[in-house]
């Protein structure tokens, strides 16, 4: 799977222990940025993940900051992005199943690394489920206000 990753300054050091894991287990991984814990602004860098996953360039994204919050904010501001903060398994696996989310959003200060790779590899592992309400219901998340 093709995965695009980035991050901001807090969420750094996090992104860097995650790429090796998901490169282990085969996905191809474009990082976005960013390269340092030096002080950045996390929307550029969740909006170039959303990009690319909007674009079709990634099958799914995954956005680091300090909390997960701002820079999923960031992700959806994409068209066709669904990102979602995720702080556990379940609901890793429930936003992929309802949802179809398609970018996880950490808070690297939320999770820590064992449970940051688990939330991912629950996250790119499970499928959507295509029922019929949760395809009417991400339809109705699309739709202009």
């Amino acid at each position: 799977m093709k995965i695009a990753i980035g991050c901001d300054h807090g969420g750094y050091e996090l992104k860097m222990k995650l790429i090796p894991h998901l490169k282990e287990l085969g996905h191809e991984i474009s990082d976005f940025g960013c390269d340092s814990t030096d002080s950045v602004d996390y929307p550029s860098y969740g909006k170039a993940v959303g990009h690319a996953v909007a674009d079709g360039n990634a099958d799914r994204g995954i956005v680091i900051c300090t909390t997960g919050i701002g820079i999923s904010i960031a992700a959806n501001r994409i068209p066709g992005v669904r990102a979602a903060v995720c702080t556990n398994g379940l609901m890793a696996k429930m936003t992929r199943l309802h949802n179809d989310a398609n970018v996880l959003a950490l808070g690297a200060n939320i999770v820590g690394y064992g449970l940051a790779e688990e939330i991912c590899d629950v996250f790119l592992d499970t499928g959507f489920s295509s029922g019929e309400r949760h395809v009417r219901r991400i339809k109705g998340i699309e739709e202009d206000v």
